[in-house]
């Protein structure tokens, strides 16, 4: 009697790519997305733009900040929360509401490597759609900003790390969908668990009190802020400032709690 040789984890990439290519709406949701994001992006551009003297911005105005800002403002970032969280549940969801996830699971029996394969592929997937976005808001922006002596680049201080922090929240924010549509399984529910997880639990911590600052700073929204703060001296800072460290390994625990416990409801529970 032969046994056919189990699924390399490549093998599992490779098809949770072409399922997820095969999501018809998918690519309308992610373009019209892209184009939104760019837009409100431009459009602050635009305003910093209209608003700064032919001889550019002062000194000591922190013109660095308030070009990084312009090529990625707070309310981009909240429509891509929105839209990642949205897409990471719709992955997972899909396959429970149409049954589909039965014959994976029958073909596959290791469910954890299955969920993980779901996962990377996600997360690669968002990560280029966050990298096109970011890049192209920022790289927009600062030609129409240099036009007034007033724009960056990706060389001057804490640039760079603001442009990867906006790339980065698409994948984390995925992520996160993608763990509680795995574990509430139903469409609505799902997208309202992640709308209070990514939008109203940060609003339950403030930054006065050490403790409730470190909760507050471990939220995608605080952690993608002070990411997007090339020099924090020009705000006015709360007594428990964030840093970026933190802010990167916040991404990191959401991102990989969310697999976990993807991968673990998955083991656990029956389909």
């Amino acid at each position: 009697m032969t046994t056919e040789p189990r699924p390399r984890f490549q093998d599992l990439l490779a098809a949770e790519w072409l399922r997820f290519r095969s999501l018809r709406a998918l690519p309308w949701v992610l373009g019209l997305g892209a184009l939104v994001l760019v837009g409100v992006n431009l459009n602050a551009a635009h305003y910093t733009y209209a608003h700064t003297g032919p001889e550019g911005p002062p000194p000591g105005s922190g013109h660095v900040g308030v070009a990084v800002n312009a090529s990625f403002t707070g309310l981009s970032a909240n429509l891509l929360m929105l839209l990642a969280g949205g897409v990471g549940a719709a992955v997972i969801v899909g396959e429970y509401a149409s049954g589909m996830i039965r014959t994976t699971f029958a073909a596959v029996p290791n469910r954890r490597a299955v969920l993980l394969a779901k996962a990377g592929v996600l997360a690669a997937a968002m990560l280029g759609f966050g990298v096109l976005v970011s890049g192209v808001s920022f790289a927009l922006a600062q030609a129409l900003l240099g036009r007034r002596h007033a724009g960056v680049s990706l060389a001057d201080p804490g640039v760079a790390h603001a442009v990867a922090g906006a790339a980065a929240l698409a994948p984390v924010c995925a992520l996160i969908g993608f763990g509680l549509g795995t574990l509430v399984r139903h469409a609505a529910a799902s997208v309202v668990t992640t709308v209070l997880v990514l939008f109203l639990l940060p609003a339950s911590f403030n930054e006065d009190h050490r403790w409730s600052a470190a909760l507050a700073h471990a939220m995608p929204f605080t952690a993608w802020r002070r990411l997007a703060t090339p020099d924090p001296t020009q705000v006015l800072l709360p007594p428990y400032p964030a840093t970026v460290t933190g802010s990167w390994l916040a991404f990191a625990g959401w991102a990989v709690v969310s697999v976990l416990v993807a991968a673990a409801v998955a083991h656990r529970r029956d389909v």
